[in-house]
């Protein structure tokens, strides 16, 4: 058995080491793919769906503070908007039970990686690899991804491997698969991993699982076709997994090694549309049209030169050639030159990125915003906070900050950097302040958002509000204790704005409450 890369083990050997040695269900093994139940019918009785979502919370609690839990704002925003109608779908179809749908959370996240991978999380919490993004040709084949991940938890694969587990409790197995990412911070720690005693308890488990993965791309299928997404997008993911993987094996392709054969996979996907074995499939722009074919382009560069930030990787990438075609290819690859070269401070050749960028982006709204974030960056990577300023200022920058999650982010950052050394207007100050309020009163477990907010409180010179707002980031990734601290310093200071002291004194009898509650809970073992 190969070994699988250190991000790989998280998924692999956490869920895999735990409860290899269950029993299969001889029923579920006796029934061909074709005619396979919903296995998540009989998901286990004794990790019940609140005690899902509380471990489901514990493990991301813990994963949210990794650096390579990356909250990039556009990359964020493009998987959302791609998870969104596979959330609906799933719904409406009844995949998702009005009791998974209240209890779980359903959100995904992004891991800097550059393996091609996705895995899901106890609790409805599924990671995306930058790796995957920047593989798939588009959004119709990440999307058939991100569906195949929905259906292990909708019908509670994850909870019906732990379930069965009798003796474990919650935070033994969120402990184990905490120190399986602990293992992966040094390759020998994870090749002792798979090569010791658990190697055998980790193939196991990926033979077991097989039926499930059977069932998860059958599910998957129907959710990405109801969420209106081209059903040809599954087919031409395993075909292009496939050949990839037989150019060259080098532990880049864990979403085959722990799936079926991919050959039977094809085969089944090509059933499920009704495409001849012989035939080839026409690929076409996908189904978003040519908008969404190049925005996917964008965002496919955006990932590669963001997903492995090793110097020697970088300098490559930013040498790569610019493409002449006229095609979302070319825009992929310009893209990534653009942020390749910027973080190696190639000037001069993240201009000719950013100019081809910009050509080829042109007629597409969605496209030329995520040309002009990369700009953005560009001019701020080079310590030039006055042009950022006018650029966010100008018509293109009103692209980039139109309202939007992944709009304020940037705006914020740009208002932070520039701070320092220019000169910002109070009101702009404010109105970005005002929006992030907005925002962050609807989304309060938004981290980045409520740290964004404090650091422009704090420009404003208003350091009570941003020392309650830097609290608030501590509390959206659990940390309680961190939180208590920052209200209490706050409580001390309240004096100076009476009406922000009392919020404080409130929130903090909240969050000491649950601090009270997570240190009982890790006593007890849940």
């Amino acid at each position: 058995m190969p070994l699988p890369s250190p991000r790989t083990a998280l998924i692999a050997a956490s869920l895999a080491s735990l409860l290899w040695a269950v029993p299969v269900p001889q029923a579920a093994m006796a029934q061909g793919a074709s005619a396979l139940p919903a296995l998540g019918d009989e998901a286990g009785d004794e990790l019940s769906v609140p005690a899902e979502a509380r471990l489901g919370e514990r493990i991301m609690q813990q994963l949210r503070r990794d650096p390579d839990v990356v909250d990039d704002p556009l990359l964020v925003e493009y998987i959302e908007r791609i998870w969104g109608p596979l959330l609906n779908a799933a719904k409406a179809r009844g995949d998702i039970t009005e009791d998974l749908a209240q209890h779980l959370a359903w959100q995904t996240f992004i891991v800097r990686d550059r393996t091609i991978n996705a895995f899901a999380l106890p609790g409805g919490h599924v990671g995306v690899h930058m790796g995957l993004l920047a593989m798939t040709a588009s959004r119709d084949e990440l999307a058939s991804v991100l569906a195949h991940e929905m259906s292990h938890v909708s019908q509670r694969h994850i909870a019906r491997m732990m379930s069965s587990n009798r003796r474990s409790s919650m935070l033994a197995l969120a402990s184990t698969v905490l120190g399986i990412l602990a293992l992966s911070r040094s390759p020998d720690a994870a090749q002792a991993l798979v090569f010791g005693g658990q190697a055998a308890a980790i193939q196991g488990q990926l033979n077991f699982s097989r039926d499930m993965e059977r069932e998860a791309d059958r599910i998957g299928s129907g959710i990405l076709q109801s969420a209106g997404y081209d059903g040809i997008g599954m087919v031409g993911m395993f075909e292009r997994m496939a050949s990839a993987s037989r150019l060259t094996d080098n532990n880049a392709f864990p979403y085959l090694r722990s799936h079926p054969l991919t050959g039977e996979r094809i085969a089944d996907a090509r059933n499920r549309l009704g495409i001849d074995a012989a035939a080839q499939p026409s690929m076409t722009l996908g189904s978003g049209g040519p908008a969404a074919a190049w925005l996917h382009a964008a965002m496919q560069g955006r990932s590669r030169a963001l997903m492995d930030t090793r110097d020697a990787t970088e300098q490559q990438l930013a040498a790569l050639t610019l493409p002449t075609a006229r095609e979302p290819a070319s825009l992929a690859v310009a893209s990534t030159v653009a942020l390749a070269a910027t973080q190696v401070k190639q000037w001069a050749r993240a201009d000719a990125a950013l100019a081809r960028a910009r050509q080829l982006a042109a007629p597409f709204e969605s496209a030329t915003r995520a040309v002009v974030v990369m700009q953005l960056e560009s001019l701020q990577a080079r310590g030039d906070h006055a042009a950022a300023l006018a650029l966010l200022q100008s018509p293109d920058g009103a692209r980039v900050d139109d309202g939007s999650r992944a709009g304020m982010m940037v705006a914020s950052q740009v208002l932070i950097d520039a701070q320092p050394h220019v000169a910002v207007a109070g009101e702009r100050l404010r109105r970005q302040v005002d929006a992030l309020q907005v925002w962050v009163s609807g989304h309060p477990d938004d981290a980045g958002a409520w740290d964004h907010l404090s650091q422009l409180q704090r420009a404003r010179g208003q350091s009570l509000a941003a020392l309650r707002a830097e609290a608030e980031a501590h509390a959206a990734v659990g940390d309680w204790q961190g939180a208590s601290d920052r209200l209490r310093a706050g409580q001390r200071q309240s004096a100076q704005d009476p009406i922000e002291g009392a919020v404080i004194d409130a929130r903090l009898r909240v969050v000491e409450q649950r601090r009270r509650q997570q240190l009982l809970d890790e006593r007890r073992g849940e």
